[in-house]
């Protein structure tokens, strides 16, 4: 048959055109090019902290029900099933996403699991074909209980299939995780914070929703970086907080120690967040064959699996490495700035938020999400109570039901006489036609009225939630504490308001050999200050963690650092910054840490001079063992133990003495208390394994050791908790009383009781002993108030606002600080 070809008409084609000016055309597909990047593509939503993309992704990864208890599948299955399901762009941009899910050093919490090559801070990823992926458990509490009508559904891209709108989110993500995406016209970049903190904050927002920012603040100093490193001035990230916009500078972790017998060097631990070492390398490559920094020899790359990171910068012997490294902060990636701009989409639009805008946006989402999934819960529990009510119906006359079935023409007769002699309707009807003969029995129905039982009680318990606000908030903010308690871990990042004091290379440092005062607070943060500075026993606390150590010597001296693991290493005092003087409590905040000084494998618990004529010092260990360390037996090496650990113990505390008759005290697991007199306990060599402090039950440990000057003014504090939960993530219940209260008795036996432990309590999971008014803080740093003294022995604690880190005396009643009074 041939083609026809006649023409049509010329009006019949111009009829569709239509003219339109090219401005217009421009400015219309602009918008909705501008439109689609920025709602489809680049900015989180608030709720959830997700891009379009990732929540396609984790959707995705649920209805594969790729668990983390499953076993991993290729990164391209997982990518093919977003790309041909929901997310209509290429592959590597689907990739690109789930690869940064993955990286531990991009998030803060991971939310998918990888195995394989998925590249570090300077290398991409292997290709999707090599890798394999499942979700993360975090994953999964952010996508728990999608199915549930917690959020709304739209069409995909084709209209095939639904999906949702956000995700139900247990946890704050936008905040824990952070977020970064350039759309048209505005970006977004929000950097990560601690889960603990973020959560401290929400459940006071929950309980105090007309919180301000400096309150908020107390549970959320900053960001915390996954990287670690350290943020140095904190008025930009107070700002960020406070409009959205704000900038901080982040700063690498350093020490400086010896890396051959002969020459010091520069050890590199924590980079700024994503500044990969090959980057650092290279930066300082390029300086020293331009002759912009000078006294550097070599730069090795030392990071593996075990230690992690690990850059060692050699310095000629010439140089000062403090200077060296003064100059590799400001030439260097070493420091870098962060600059936040916390832009995400509420309600279908792009706001700036500040920290309180988005702790309420997540709060109202969880509200929304909690309370629908209550309603659904409701339903279908009553759904099923009317199906056992109606079954238990038929079970009490079931011979009269059989014979009422026998009776019936077919299935829809059977159901109209079930309905009209029973008083049942066809839902109830149906499903009694459907049940089965074996459930004809007596066991059966005692277990149908034990269901209808259950039922009953979780509509009334699901209806209580719905009917009170209150309820509802509790609710949210339990889950929000259990959420801490699985996915927290401590803060990584440490926060300074200030840089410390520069050092210069002109010339050495030349410090007076002076009397000064050594600092260590419960993080260890180092500094050291004039001798005749005030250590204020009360009064404001200064904007860090609780000082845990204050010992007094020179500038030119050296002090010793005692850790958990029963060793001692030798510190010099001239490494440690110096601090001004303050008039109440002193800032720490210009110090230093101490990993940047010294490397220990085990904690830091306390410091200490090497006085040969004082008294020594005492230890306690998790295995009830104290022991005396006489003074004339300390080393001059570096580094060497002070007592002999039997395998599996530890030291849980030690302390200066400064006559010898002080009170040593252990409290145990079991909220046991035992103090006795430290003139019972004789002074042992460094070789010397202790003796018999407190005698311990099955499975039970010390929790603290503490010294006590003056019986009649030591306080003791106990924490009560779950011992299975993560340290720093539950709250417990505190109790602060008199040491006084508590009789002593002798060395090796068992103590009294210092807490009654209630429901859900099996356990202490912090204490201290000490003298003065007891000061304690949180992870944060921010300062937790603590309930008044009591005079109960076996009281129960009260439930405090945040988890504390470390409890501590005042300052100038530390033990260590012996020329202060106790009166001071």
């Amino acid at each position: 048959m041939a083609r026809s070809t006649t023409k049509p008409p010329e009006d019949e084609f111009e009829e569709h055109v239509i003219d339109t000016d090219i401005s217009d055309e421009m400015r219309v597909s602009y918008r909705e090019y501008a439109y689609s990047v920025i709602y489809s593509r680049a900015i989180p939503d608030a709720r959830d902290g997700l891009k379009p993309v990732q929540r396609r992704t984790l959707l995705t990864m649920d209805d594969l029900n790729l668990r983390h208890d499953r076993g991993h599948v290729k990164s391209a299955r997982v990518v093919g099933e977003v790309m041909g399901r929901l997310h209509p762009h290429g592959d590597s941009a689907i990739y690109d996403a789930l690869v940064r899910l993955v990286q531990p050093w991009s998030m803060r919490v991971p939310l998918i699991d990888g195995h394989g090559n998925f590249g570090s801070p300077d290398d991409p990823p292997a290709a999707m074909r090599y890798t394999e992926c499942r979700m993360d458990e975090p994953a999964e509490a952010m996508t728990a209980s999608i199915d549930e009508d917690t959020v709304d559904f739209r069409p995909n891209y084709d209209g095939r299939e639904m999906e949702p709108e956000v995700l139900p989110a247990a946890f704050p993500n936008l905040l824990v995780n952070g977020s970064s995406g350039i759309a048209v016209g505005m970006a977004t970049n929000i950097a990560p914070h601690n889960l603990i903190e973020v959560v401290q904050a929400l459940r006071h927002l929950i309980d105090h929703p007309a919180a301000d920012l400096d309150d908020l603040m107390k549970f959320v100093p900053g960001p915390d970086l996954p990287t670690g490193g350290k943020i140095v001035g904190l008025d930009g990230v107070r700002d960020a907080y406070a409009t959205g916009n704000g900038s901080f500078r982040m700063r690498a972790t350093a020490r400086i120690e010896n890396v051959t017998p002969r020459r010091k060097g520069i050890v590199i631990t924590e980079l700024p967040f994503n500044v990969g070492p090959e980057k650092v390398i290279e930066a300082i490559k390029k300086l020293v064959q331009a002759k912009k920094l000078q006294g550097i020899t070599d730069v090795k790359n030392l990071t593996d699996r075990h230690k992690g990171l690990h850059l060692v910068v050699e310095v000629k012997s010439s140089f000062h490495p403090e200077a060296i490294l003064e100059q590799l902060y400001k030439l260097t990636p070493m420091e870098s700035s962060f600059a936040i701009n916390a832009v995400a989409l509420v309600d279908g639009q792009p706001r700036t938020l500040g920290l309180h805008d988005m702790l309420t946006v997540f709060l109202d989402h969880r509200y929304d999400v909690v309370r629908r999934r209550t309603t659904f819960r409701r339903k279908k529990a009553a759904d099923r109570l009317h199906l056992v009510d109606g079954l238990i119906t038929a079970i009490l006359d079931i011979d009269e039901v059989i014979q009422l079935i026998r009776g019936s023409d077919d299935r829809a007769q059977a159901r109209s006489r079930l309905v009209g002699v029973f008083d049942l309707d066809e839902v109830q009807a149906d499903y009694i036609l459907d049940l089965q003969l074996g459930r004809l029995t007596k066991f059966s129905r005692i277990e149908l009225e034990k269901e209808a039982d259950e039922l009953r009680a979780t509509i009334e318990e699901l209806d209580a939630i719905l009917a009170d606000e209150a309820v509802l908030r509790g609710v949210v903010g339990d889950e929000l504490d259990e959420v801490a308690q699985r996915f927290g871990t401590p803060r990584r990042t440490v926060l300074l308001e200030a840089a410390g004091q520069t050092v210069t290379a002109a010339a050495p440092l030349e410090v007076a050999d002076d009397p000064c005062w050594v600092l260590m607070s419960a993080t260890g943060l180092l500094a050291r200050t004039t001798d005749d500075a005030p250590l204020g026993e009360v009064g404001r606390r200064a904007k860090h963690d609780t000082i845990v150590a204050a010992v007094r010597t020179t500038a030119r001296g050296e002090v010793g650092v005692v850790t958990a693991g029963g060793r001692v290493r030798r510190l010099s005092v001239i490494e440690i910054p110096s601090i001004p003087p303050t008039s109440g409590a002193p800032n720490l905040q210009g110090g230093v840490q101490l990993r940047e000084l010294v490397h220990l494998d085990d904690p830091a618990l306390t410091l200490m001079t090497f006085d040969e004529s004082g008294p020594g010092l005492a230890l306690g260990t998790r295995n009830g063992v104290v022991k005396r360390v006489k003074p004339d037996h300390l080393s001059n090496r570096d580094e060497w133990d002070l007592i002999s650990l039997a395998d599996g113990d530890r030291v849980v505390g030690a302390a200066p003495l400064a006559t010898g008759d002080e009170e040593l005290a252990f409290v145990t697991s079991d909220a046991q208390l035992l103090h006795f007199s430290a003139s019972g306990v004789r002074p042992q060599g460094r070789g010397g394994s202790g003796i018999a402090g407190v005698k311990l039950g099955d499975g039970v440990t010390v929790v603290a050791f503490g010294v006590a000057r003056d019986i009649e003014n030591a306080h003791v504090v106990t924490v009560a908790g779950s011992g299975g939960a993560l340290p720093g993530t539950q709250n417990g219940a505190v109790k602060v009383s008199p040491l006084s209260i508590y009789p002593a008795k002798g060395r090796g036996t068992g103590g009294v009781r210092c807490q009654r432990l209630l429901k859900g309590e099996d356990g202490l999971i912090l204490a201290w002993v000490g003298d003065g008014t007891p000061l304690a803080c949180a992870t944060s740093g921010s300062p937790v108030e603590l309930p008044e003294p009591t005079d109960r022995r076996d009281g129960s604690g009260v439930p405090v606002a945040q988890p504390i880190l470390a409890v501590s005396a005042p300052p100038a009643l530390l033990p260590g600080s012996a020329t202060a009074s106790v009166e001071d």
